[in-house]
């Protein structure tokens, strides 16, 4: 299998294609993550992958010289949807706590939007898998805030963590979807 681009710096995403054996090496630019607010939220996520891809195929064609043009690119967004509100990254601790909380006892849906560029092809889709929450105390929600620090990401949690061990209970649909990449997906368009 040929070495790939990942635009992320995703410690998450990185374990998933190392743990399937894609090669990859990390190339990332800061882009503008806004979007128009009539977009539908199953396409939110898609609309900021092709930004990160469309970014980092500038910055090769700019720092590399060409060197990496024949390299596909794999970007990815993830989000958080609950009651059609989109929930981010938490900006600070009570933000973090609040996110949980109104994760609590209910379900919401994760949506990863990813883009692969392969040569001129763009393939683009959107993963959602449901999760549903137990309820959890507000003293829970303040212990996984403070031991696990899940500033970075969507929704403010991660399911590998704490949280998700003891806190689901139901998941519909690509439990790595959850983590931040359809791994399966990816791994099958890749090796075709």
């Amino acid at each position: 299998m040929e070495e790939i681009i990942l635009a992320s710096h995703s410690p998450r995403r990185k374990e998933l294609l190392e743990k399937v054996g894609i090669p990859f090496i990390v190339v990332t630019k800061t882009t503008d993550e806004s979007f128009p607010v009539s977009l539908p939220k199953n396409e939110v996520a898609i609309h900021i992958a092709r930004n990160k891809a469309l970014a980092v195929k500038e910055k090769i064609a700019a720092d590399f010289h060409g060197e990496l043009n024949h390299k596909s690119i794999l970007a990815a967004d993830t989000i958080v949807v609950v009651d059609d509100d989109i929930l981010g990254k938490p900006a600070n601790r009570s933000e973090a706590i609040q996110m949980i909380l109104s994760l609590s006892d209910r379900k919401h849906q994760v949506i990863t939007g990813v883009v692969l560029l392969i040569g001129s092809k763009e393939i683009a889709f959107a993963e959602v898998t449901n999760v549903c929450f137990n309820a959890f105390t507000p003293e829970e929600a303040a212990y996984y805030v403070d031991n696990y620090a899940p500033f970075d990401k969507a929704g403010g949690y991660a399911i590998q963590e704490w949280i998700g061990l003891i806190g689901i209970k139901a998941i519909e649909g690509d439990f790595y979807n959850v983590m931040g990449l359809p791994i399966n997906k990816i791994y099958n368009l890749l090796c075709k």
